[in-house]
């Protein structure tokens, strides 16, 4: 199967000026790099939106085995399901560097989204292309590669698309964790990051954090029948 090309993100919306008219049932919270901001079961009632900093959203099975299901930036919106009647949260929310939430309760952003259309509008398209992606990884973990979906994984948090030909992808992401987004081992992740270093592909900073190149696009575009 041909590899598809890594989507452009779309346009950020400013969501600032929509919160400023809620007052009451908002709390701005501060959480420190590493910090849990909720837990998979715990109560699902209110939704946070991610004004500064990245979130990993993560689920952990029965057996205790982890899987990081997204990674969220500036301006997105998490914890929604409570407003479906998703009575307890169903992945753990962490901050990966320092962050700064608006927490808004359910009930509130329930009426926010009735009585302001504009709002509402925004927030159905947010919500749309968000799974929009998620279909996306979905659709690369079954017929890709995991050097592929790696590849495709780097760019998309490196926000490919974007008028920079590199971009940081993250100040301190470890290989545990695009182990777990890949779908694979870490040993397998250490091979090919080793691999895209002596090609060129990433670039490492004294500071550890991991940058991107566009040519990766190169590994995903690249048509291979065999699956790792």
């Amino acid at each position: 199967m041909a590899s598809r090309q890594v989507t452009k993100k779309s346009q950020p919306v400013d969501w600032e000026p929509f919160l400023a008219e809620i007052s009451t049932g908002k709390t701005v919270i501060e959480y420190g790099a590493n910090r849990t901001i909720f837990w998979q079961g715990d109560p699902a009632d209110s939704v946070f939106y991610l004004r500064r900093g990245k979130v990993k959203l993560s689920v952990t099975s029965q057996q205790g085995k982890e899987a990081i299901v997204a990674l969220l930036d500036d301006g997105e919106f998490f914890g929604e399901g409570c407003l479906a009647g998703q009575p307890l949260r169903i992945a753990t929310a962490t901050a990966i560097t320092d962050c700064t939430l608006a927490r808004i309760e359910k009930a509130l952003m329930a009426r926010t989204l009735h009585e302001q259309h504009d709002f509402s509008e925004l927030f159905v398209t947010h919500l749309l292309s968000r799974n929009i992606r998620y279909e996306a990884d979905l659709v690369d973990q079954l017929f890709n590669s995991s050097e592929k979906r790696l590849a495709r994984m780097l760019l998309l948090l490196a926000h490919f698309g974007k008028e920079s030909r590199a971009e940081q992808v993250l100040p301190r992401i470890n290989q545990e964790d695009l182990a777990q987004m890949v779908g694979t081992t870490r040993s397998r992740i250490s091979h090919f990051m080793n691999k895209f270093r002596k090609l060129g592909f990433v670039d490492y900073s004294d500071s550890g954090g991991l940058t991107a190149h566009s040519s990766l696009l190169s590994v995903v575009l690249h048509d291979d029948a065999e699956r790792q």
